[in-house]
């Protein structure tokens, strides 16, 4: 039998958590249902980060990320005032260790003077001032940058949704989506759900959620898991500030970095390497659908081609330690292979186009009643409020 609803959002990430909430603060006496196939909120992607509350340093000026993740780091802090979420602003330094690094750090410097953030330049005397712990020839120190655990936000926002009414409807998974002129049909194995609107933040499976919706999409979602450590609690206080290398311009990828965790201690991580399943936080971990749609999809050979030099230099950090290590040591050479203890993994969807360019931006596609959210990669938990705002505006225009 059929219950109904006003909107309906299937994810129970941070995005879909926020776009739920900005749906109760604009329409506070909807029946709005949220639908999430995990038996708790936050279990992938949201809850599986750095913590890192982004400024907004590394994105095209102008373009969505860039707007969203200024928006969304004022956003996050009131959200944790006004909520009770720790966090602090402990400011992020961006190493470059040689000259071509300092040549993308200068341009990186540019682009955040276009976004509105404000950075210091600090050539290598300065920098070893600042963190003695730290090597390089130069460092972009980004005092706005900030850190929270992402756990904690996704489950107050779930509080906040069952206190105002919002039907969290766990451990239910959708098997179809029947758009019609007047109501949108939600489909699973235990419920069926008619709303007026839907809104779709599936993450993972976001291609695959806007198949079900009708949308054709020109991408496919390519999971890189991302392998972490925590250093050596001899090295709590290693660093005051998040410390970050310089990123290939051409990837989305930020590069290993040393990241201060809101409960005490430091988080060493990501690498980026192909997952053989979408919820692959293993190595061992293995869907043989999730492998046969990449292989049958020609923009993940296409990216395999293009970004082969980065995608090898990432395959040797996943099998050799002592490599992964390297990419550390490059600006803190007094951390050991003994001091890599373990941490959890996780993995990013990240949209890949037919042709094989990596989609760097959000990607929002619409159909008359329905709203999908088709690539949120990072900064989307920092930015995850105001694109819940743009979401609910497209919902109620």
């Amino acid at each position: 039998m059929a219950e109904n609803a006003d909107f309906i959002v299937i994810g129970g990430g941070i995005v879909g958590l926020a776009s739920a909430y900005a749906l109760v603060r604009a329409r506070p006496s909807a029946r709005i249902v949220l639908i999430e196939k995990e038996a708790c909120i936050g279990h992938h992607q949201s809850g599986r980060n750095s913590g890192v509350i982004h400024a907004g340093v590394y994105y095209e000026p102008g373009s969505q990320k860039a707007r969203f993740c200024r928006a969304g780091l004022k956003a996050t802090l009131a959200f944790c005032r006004q909520h009770e979420v720790p966090y602090a602003q402990c400011g992020k330094l961006i190493v470059a260790t040689n000259q071509i690094e300092l040549e993308r750090l200068r341009t990186l410097q540019t682009r955040a003077v276009s976004n509105g953030v404000e950075v210091e330049w600090m050539d290598a005397a300065e920098l070893k001032v600042c963190e003695p712990n730290v090597t390089g020839a130069a460092a972009l120190k980004v005092p706005e940058t900030g850190m929270v655990d992402y756990r904690i936000v996704t489950a107050r926002l779930g509080e906040l949704l069952e206190q105002a009414g919002v039907e969290l409807a766990l451990n239910t998974e959708v098997t179809a989506i029947h758009e019609f002129q007047d109501r949108i049909e939600v489909d699973t194995p235990a419920r069926s759900f008619v709303g007026a609107r839907l809104v779709v933040c599936a993450g993972l499976y976001s291609d695959r959620l806007a198949v079900l919706g009708g949308i054709v999409p020109d991408f496919a979602i390519v999971p890189f898991r991302g392998d972490y450590f925590r250093l050596a609690k001899r090295f709590d206080t290693l660093a005051g500030h998040h410390i970050y290398p310089v990123p290939d311009p051409a990837l989305p990828f930020l590069g290993i970095h040393l990241t201060r965790l809101i409960g005490g201690g430091i988080s060493v991580g990501p690498s980026a390497m192909v997952a053989f399943s979408r919820e692959g936080y293993r190595s061992r971990d293995v869907c043989v659908q999730d492998i046969n749609e990449m292989l049958r999809f020609p923009g993940f050979w296409r990216v395999l081609a293009r970004h082969g030099r980065a995608g090898f230099a990432e395959l040797r950090c996943a099998a050799s330690r002592s490599y992964y290590l390297k990419q550390v040591q490059k600006y803190c050479p007094q951390v050991t292979q003994a001091d890599l203890e373990p941490h959890p993994s996780g993995v990013r969807a990240q949209a890949v186009a037919r042709d094989g360019r990596l989609i760097h931006d959000f990607l929002i596609q619409q159909t008359a009643r329905g709203i999908y959210v088709c690539n949120a990669p990072s900064p989307a938990a920092t930015a995850a409020l105001p694109i819940a705002d743009e979401i609910v505006r497209r919902v109620l225009d």
